[in-house]
């Protein structure tokens, strides 16, 4: 058998010293602070003594593809080749697994068979991306789309890039939901330097992902947006739904600030994208 090394004392060498540079990489990563020892975020000009948070945000992971971690695999277009395949990465997930009961376990399974669906009037088939419909919290904060965070004294709004999604965090206040949405209802507190988002009223049809993960209309969301650099966030949310899992569980990641001149947020309407996969068989067709 050919190999690339002429002897196998330089491979043994080289395999050893990439070890040993990992360990180092994965020690260093351990011990390193999420942020600047006593990092204190720049006060909102809105005169409250509260960070502020306002800019342009963005994730930088492959959650939206699957939030455990994964390889890479076909795309469901195998006709497209590389296009559009699954990339790998790693999970977003406490522990990496999800606590679900079997009975949800098995529609997770279901909804990955069927995550390329697209059916009138059956919202609960398919991945809610392909029709453009709403993608709940959390996923609408790591999809492949910035948001941005508009920050006030009695209200922040985020408003989302894809399918012109928001919401409005109420401030120092509970706000009761009055009716179920893809965006549920957000009530807000500062804890220190923290912003702590509890999320509810949601209506149980948005994924997680698009490899089926879910909760359901009985789930609650609790989001912490930490600053620890002037251009990183960090961010949390705890998932509390005992009609799907066992137990809470937590994810968490870091959001990265858009640094680039004249960097906005541009209008995203995809709704005419998926209205042929949805309603195509029921327009009107020519004589």
């Amino acid at each position: 058998m050919r190999t690339r090394f002429h002897n196998w004392s330089t491979a043994l060498a080289l395999v050893a010293l990439g070890g040993m540079l990992t360990a180092a990489m994965q020690t260093a990563a351990a011990q390193a602070p999420p942020a600047a020892a006593g990092y204190k975020a720049p006060r909102s000009k809105n005169g409250d003594g509260k960070p502020d948070l306002n800019g342009i945000w963005q994730a930088m992971n492959t959650a939206n593809w699957n939030i455990l971690s994964h390889s890479q695999e076909q795309g469901p277009m195998y006709q497209l080749g590389a296009m559009f395949f699954v990339p790998p990465g790693r999970g977003i997930v406490e522990g990496d697994e999800l606590p679900y009961k079997p009975e949800a376990a098995a529609r997770r399974k279901q909804n990955y068979a069927d995550r390329i669906k697209a059916e009138a009037f059956k919202n609960e088939i398919g991945d809610p991306e392909l029709k453009c419909f709403m993608p709940g919290v959390p996923r609408a904060t790591y999809m492949p789309y910035p948001f941005q965070i508009l920050q006030g004294h009695r209200e922040i709004l985020i408003a989302y890039q894809f399918g012109k999604a928001n919401r409005i965090v109420h401030m120092n206040q509970k706000k009761e939901s009055t009716v179920d949405s893809w965006m549920g209802i957000s009530s807000g507190k500062w804890d220190g330097d923290t912003l702590v988002v509890d999320v509810e009223g949601l209506n149980g049809l948005a994924w997680l992902d698009r490899s089926g993960n879910y909760m359901s209309e009985a789930a609650r969301v609790q989001e912490r947006y930490t600053p620890i650099s002037p251009y990183h966030l960090r961010y949390e949310a705890t998932i509390t739904d005992p009609q799907t899992f066992t137990r809470p569980w937590k994810m968490s990641m870091t959001l990265y600030r858009a640094v680039d001149q004249g960097a906005e947020m541009l209008e995203v309407n995809c709704v005419e994208f998926s209205e042929e996969a949805m309603y195509g068989a029921l327009r009107m067709r020519e004589k």
